[in-house]
């Protein structure tokens, strides 16, 4: 079964939001387990402190290092890697949450405060991961994040294992135009849409280059980045709009 424990001074706030949909019921057909560890229950004072002023001076507290590496080795797995959801880290991508999909679960370390005591991410060895450039208040949201993008890969958590290949950033392209019933829409604003054609066709072959010929259109138009990365590793195709239905 794959393992997830997050260490945090908030465990109330787990499951949350894994509780529900795919990753909640998979939770409950035991596909995955979750145990979220109070860090306060490693503090030293009866106060339960888990922080103190920064050395050097400077706004707001952080996180005590003895009372965090406690904690952290209580939990730990040698075959485990442990994450910590920080600005500064790598940012996460589909490759990595393969990888720790594939694995045998994840421990995350939920900072809170301005952050974790330096001595304690390199004594761990902690995986700094970035879910994007911005800044929250607290790690648990970010692991939440960490951990639906891994539960959802699970074997036997997604229905349809299919649709996994064509989502967004596999192969390097964000996903194509999504359409369903009506066929024709008429929206707030008056204007009538219809579905492209081509996906009305029943034409296997015209419809998946259609789809493919959207989803490099909307990556480079979107994110260059991304497509300056498939140019550079020789993954590119000619976007060839003449043939496309709009």
């Amino acid at each position: 079964m794959w393992q997830a424990v997050a260490l945090t001074i908030f465990p109330e706030m787990f499951p949350g939001p894994l509780g529900f949909s795919l990753a909640g019921r998979a939770l409950r057909e035991g596909k995955w387990a979750l145990t979220a560890v109070d860090i306060r229950d490693f503090a030293r004072d009866r106060h339960a402190s888990v922080d103190d002023t920064p050395f050097g001076g400077g706004a707001g507290m952080v996180m005590r290092p003895d009372v965090l590496s406690d904690a952290i080795a209580a939990h730990k797995a040698a075959d485990r890697p442990t994450l910590y959801p920080s600005p500064r880290g790598r940012p996460l991508t589909q490759a990595r949450v393969r990888e720790l999909a594939a694995g045998p679960g994840v421990t995350l370390v939920c900072g809170r405060f301005e952050g974790l005591d330096e001595r304690a991410i390199e004594a761990h060895g902690l995986e700094e991961t970035s879910v994007g450039d911005f800044v929250l208040s607290g790690g648990e949201l970010p692991a939440m994040t960490i951990l639906d993008a891994c539960v959802r890969l699970l074997p036997g958590v997604l229905g349809a294992a299919a649709s996994l290949a064509e989502e967004s950033f596999e192969d390097g392209l964000l996903e194509y135009p999504l359409y369903t019933r009506p066929a024709i829409w008429i929206g707030p604003d008056g204007i009538e849409r219809t579905v492209p054609e081509v996906l009305q066709s029943g034409h296997h072959a015209r419809i998946a280059a259609w789809r493919r010929a959207a989803a490099e259109e909307i990556t480079l138009t979107r994110r260059p980045d991304l497509w300056a990365k498939r140019t550079a590793e020789g993954k590119t195709e000619a976007l060839d709009r003449k043939g496309r239905d709009r």
